[in-house]
């Protein structure tokens, strides 16, 4: 029954789905003391105090789920339209001529679920992925996301990274948000807007290896409905003496204050979770 009405959402326009997504976030924002007051947090601790901001971040956490259906189950062609245009499209064109396999680093910002779909409209991407806990809602997610076609799904565990490494080696993509808290004993503390964050050290890893290119891509969301802007950048080069878990954050932060607004901050970023060593008194 969900995926069917999922199915019915995706024929609203973009603009409606955003609309009634804005409407959602605010409703999230007004019920919920814990995810108001940690959004208000991350924000001010990040620097990013203004209403203008704050409005914003509240508005897109529900635009952002409200917009899945016209990415996930649209036919493939129509959700690559929705790519209005492609600022970086150059380190692609590199990466191909150089026969490398490509890792796309997609935080929370924006619309990230486009830049699968953008991926897969030219070659096999494999997405790595945390499953919900609900059955439910992780069999929804599975069978919409892989709708499009060419769109693989690795579940966050060593499993999944075979099929991440098997992938690059075919020269295909790979798809990881980077800023998503792993669990405990796969990633590190490191440094967060000022915090200490724990961190995947797999995407680090894979920064760090000469076989494969690996750019930051974000959607920018356009406004009204028309679409996003596919936004591409290389990593920045690490900083002397800098953790290279500690360069990722900082290539993320770069791209936050892009778009502030955007940002998923209601996640909780800065949670310990379970197995993970306790947080550092402070990082440099």
């Amino acid at each position: 029954m969900s995926h069917v009405l999922m199915r019915l959402a995706a024929r609203i326009p973009l603009g409606i789905l955003q609309d009634l997504g804005a409407a959602l976030g605010w409703a999230a924002y007004g019920c919920s003391p814990a995810y108001r007051r940690r959004l208000r947090e991350n924000l001010a601790a990040a620097g990013f105090r203004d209403a203008a901001t704050r409005r914003a971040a509240i508005a897109g956490a529900g635009r952002m789920l409200a917009e899945l259906p016209a990415i996930w189950l649209r036919p493939r062609a129509q959700a690559r339209a929705l790519v209005r245009s492609i600022e970086g499209g150059e380190y692609l064109e590199a990466a191909r001529a150089a026969g490398k396999g490509t890792v796309f680093f997609t935080p929370h910002l924006g619309c990230f679920e486009i830049t699968a779909q953008f991926a897969a409209s030219e070659r096999p991407i494999t997405v790595l992925y945390r499953p919900p806990r609900r059955a439910w809602l992780r069999s929804l997610v599975e069978r919409s996301r892989v709708c499009a076609g060419n769109v693989r799904l690795a579940r966050a565990d060593f499993g999944g990274v075979r099929k991440l490494l098997g992938a690059l080696a075919r020269g295909e993509a790979v798809g990881i948000l980077p800023d998503q808290v792993p669990g405990g004993g796969r990633g590190e503390w490191a440094d967060f807007f000022g915090r200490p964050a724990y961190t995947m050290t797999l995407a680090a890893t894979l920064a760090g290896r000469a076989d494969c290119a690996c750019l930051l891509a974000w959607g920018e969301r356009l406004p009204g409905g028309l679409g996003y802007v596919l936004r591409i950048r290389p990593l920045p080069a690490a900083l002397p003496r800098e953790n290279p878990v500690r360069r990722l954050n900082r290539a993320i932060e770069m791209l936050i204050r892009e778009k502030p607004g955007q940002y998923l901050w209601g996640y909780n970023r800065y949670k310990r979770p379970r197995g993970a060593r306790a947080r550092p008194e402070g990082l440099a």
